[in-house]
Order: C-alpha cells, then structure tokens, then sequence
C-alpha cells in the first residue's frame, strides 16, 4: 500500500502502517488488528452518560482506544464485557 487511506476518522495507512491521524504514531501494521496498540479504556455502559445509556442489561461495557503517543481518542465501541475486540483493518486491495 502506498500513499495515505483511511481505517478510521483517526486511524489513516501511510506505507502500510496503522498511524494516529493527530501524532502519526504507528500503531502497528495496517493489514492487522491496530487496537492492540492502542491504550483501552473499559467502563460500564451504565456509567457512560447518565440514564440514556443506562441499557439494563449488566455487563454491557464501553471501550475507549486511546493514542499511545498522543492520548487522542481513536475509536470508541459498545460490547459485552470478555468479549473480543472488533477489529478494523484495511484489507489488501485486489
């Protein structure tokens, strides 16, 4: 891959490298999961933003992934708590 694309808003590819779109901080190769280099942060969903987010279901946690260079937020995800992470990569274009 050359050039710049986009995984996310905050995650881009240059020279098929995973980077934060604030810093540039790689985070890791763009054909793998990049969120493993990234800082998480797990709370309940309860806790996210008062009783909106209050789903009844205990267990339903929000992940934060932060910029390990910069502590920009990159992405944000709802799930069950033990759950895997949902990965985003770029696939190889054909």
């Amino acid at each position: 891959m050359s050039g710049r694309d986009r995984i996310s808003a905050s995650v881009a590819v240059t020279d098929g490298q995973a980077v934060c779109t604030a810093c540039g901080q790689v985070l890791g190769s763009a054909t793998e999961p990049w969120k493993a280099h990234a800082h998480r942060r797990e709370i309940p969903l309860a806790q996210a933003g008062g009783p909106a987010y209050d789903t009844g279901h205990e267990g339903v946690v929000l992940r934060h992934f932060y910029c390990p260079g910069c502590a920009a937020l990159l992405d944000t995800e709802t799930a069950m708590a033990g759950d895997p992470v949902l990965d985003d990569i770029l696939a190889p274009r054909a």
